[in-house]
């Protein structure tokens, strides 16, 4: 997998776990104190995040961090 790919599957993976988890992007955009476009940007593979915003992430969907990244399932 690349870089892109890597965001790509990430974002739809992210997408997924705030729908189940029942948030809207600028709801999840409100309790990351960020723009709801951010979350479009990474939703979509448009941006490259860092660890600590992956962790924010994580967080505020009440999940364990691997589950962002279990990208089989």
């Amino acid at each position: 997998m690349n870089e892109k790919e890597l965001q790509i599957a990430f974002g739809v993976k992210l997408k997924y776990w705030r729908l189940k988890r029942g948030f809207t992007q600028e709801q999840l955009a409100n309790k990351l104190s960020v723009a709801a476009h951010y979350i479009s940007d990474i939703e979509t593979g448009r941006r490259n995040i860092t660890l600590q915003t992956i962790g924010r992430l994580a967080k505020a969907l009440n999940l364990d961090i691997y589950l962002l990244f279990n990208f089989d399932v």
